[in-house]
């Protein structure tokens, strides 16, 4: 299953907040109380305080969007997309036996295989979740469940009782 956005913040969010920082450093230069800041751009004052000093020592750069955070991803756009297509063919395409389930020592060896870049199992977690794949839990049934006889219950027995 895979989210419908790789999850973060998108570049027009980070845009969007970087313009309230840029508009509290305008009511700093006027000497708004950061209480007033705060409450104006219902955020806490904690964070006032934290873009006042920032403001203090670098100006409006300071209170600059850094981009994206996290660390860098190793794969590229095009490596992440083979990748992708790579899961997608599923575990036994790859040699991994007739299970098809992905679990994260498989995508790593999966990645040192195709890319000679060795992922550990957190940072194969983290990029999946990057890629926007999460994890598949299954469904917990009993061995000795008969399909059969709960369609037949389902079909005879249950509506009966319900009259």
């Amino acid at each position: 299953m895979r989210y419908p956005d790789g999850g973060g913040l998108t570049a027009q969010e980070r845009a969007k907040r970087e313009a309230i920082r840029l508009q509290a450093a305008g009511w700093f230069a006027e000497g708004v109380p950061v209480a007033e800041i705060a409450r104006r751009l219902r955020v806490s004052r904690t964070a006032v305080f934290g873009w006042q000093q920032r403001w203090r020592r670098g100006g409006n750069q300071a209170l600059a969007s850094k981009g994206p955070g996290g660390a860098r991803c190793r794969l590229d756009g095009p490596r992440l997309r083979r990748l992708a297509d790579a899961l997608d063919e599923g575990p036994a395409v790859h040699g991994f036996g007739d299970d098809q389930r992905w679990t994260l020592v498989r995508v790593s060896d999966l990645t040192a295989r195709m890319f000679h870049t060795r992922y550990t199992l957190r940072g194969t977690a983290y990029l999946l979740h990057r890629m926007g794949w999460t994890v598949q839990v299954p469904a917990h049934r009993a061995v000795e469940r008969d399909e059969t006889a709960i369609a037949t219950w389902r079909r005879e027995a249950w509506p009966a009782g319900k009259r």
